[in-house]
């Protein structure tokens, strides 16, 4: 029954914890690691929970013992608190070499989409890194590679909405034609879980069936709330430097430079095929007395105590 035994990282966090609901409806024993072992477990007795013990690699491989596959969402958005992409990187290689060490069969991990050893952007740069790492590890592997994951408990989206319930302009940055394309959060968790269920290793790009630009997007978001928005556009290092002062305002860091590079540079795009059949328009139709009500903190998800 070794098969059945799965270790997740973040349970508690956003994708992981859709993820950990599909593994236990299919019957599987979990274990997560986590940054957080103190806080409130939503899955009681039915998930174990342990400290991640970067700093004790020993530790951390007694941790995943008997573990047949492992869930990699581990990483960190931005910079804060002295987690950096740096550290992501070592701590992400640590835990690929205690699987290694654990006897761990496979290691289904979350990338991100277009990650580049070549890109000016740490977030990227370290994401194909590990991927690298993963690949020449010689475990078995799934590689996912996600743009923006929406739901319920999603920051981008949510804070758009957000942002157009309360004020009659939007600002876009730069010609707003770069794309995005979602996937939902249950979309994304059911390809994890369905990943440890193959052998085979592969990389897909975990994509929804809908392309936005990003104008199109707000656009969208508006039109579902019944929100008469204007769209401003201003050059991103403007735009940069207005997010950054609403960040003040909310407690939270909004958008950081690099993503602003990220999203300009089409990078949150794919061409790719459908890895979840959930459409955001529909979504959003169904979900807009909820979307966007509140605020949602990335600093507060993550680094509350």
């Amino acid at each position: 029954m070794s098969d059945k035994n799965i270790t997740i990282t973040g349970a508690f966090s956003y994708t992981g914890k859709y993820a950990t609901r599909i593994l236990l409806d299919r019957g599987y024993r979990v274990r997560t690691l986590t940054n957080h072992p103190e806080r409130e477990n939503p899955f009681g007795k039915d998930v174990e929970v342990l400290p991640y013990n970067f700093d004790r690699p020993a530790q951390l491989t007694k941790s995943l013992k008997g573990t047949s596959t492992l869930i990699n969402t581990y990483w960190v958005r931005f910079p804060h608190r002295g987690a950096t992409f740096e550290t992501a990187v070592k701590n992400t290689q640590t835990l690929i070499a205690a699987a290694k060490e654990a006897d761990v069969n496979r290691i289904v991990h979350v990338s991100i989409a277009n990650p580049s050893l070549d890109s000016p952007l740490g977030y990227y740069r370290g994401k194909a890194l590990l991927e690298q790492d993963l690949i020449s590890s010689g475990l078995s592997y799934a590689i996912l590679r996600p743009t923006v994951i929406f739901g319920a408990e999603d920051i981008l989206i949510n804070n758009i909405a957000w942002f157009v319930r309360r004020f009659p302009a939007f600002g876009i940055p730069g010609n707003g034609r770069y794309e995005v394309r979602p996937i939902y959060v249950e979309d994304m968790a059911r390809a994890l879980v369905d990943a440890v269920e193959r052998t085979d290793n592969f990389i897909v790009d975990a994509v929804g069936p809908e392309s936005f630009t990003f104008e199109e997007l707000v656009r969208l978001i508006a039109e579902k709330l019944d929100r008469p928005t204007r769209m401003l556009h201003f050059p991103a290092p403007l735009a940069y430097v207005a997010t950054r002062i609403t960040g003040l305002f909310v407690g939270d860091t909004i958008l950081t430079w690099q993503e602003y590079q990220g999203l300009m540079d089409n990078l949150l795009a794919s061409q790719g095929p459908s890895a979840g059949s959930t459409r955001l328009t529909d979504w959003l139709h169904k979900n807009r007395e909820q979307v966007g009500q509140h605020y949602a903190s990335e600093l507060a998800r993550h680094f509350r105590r």
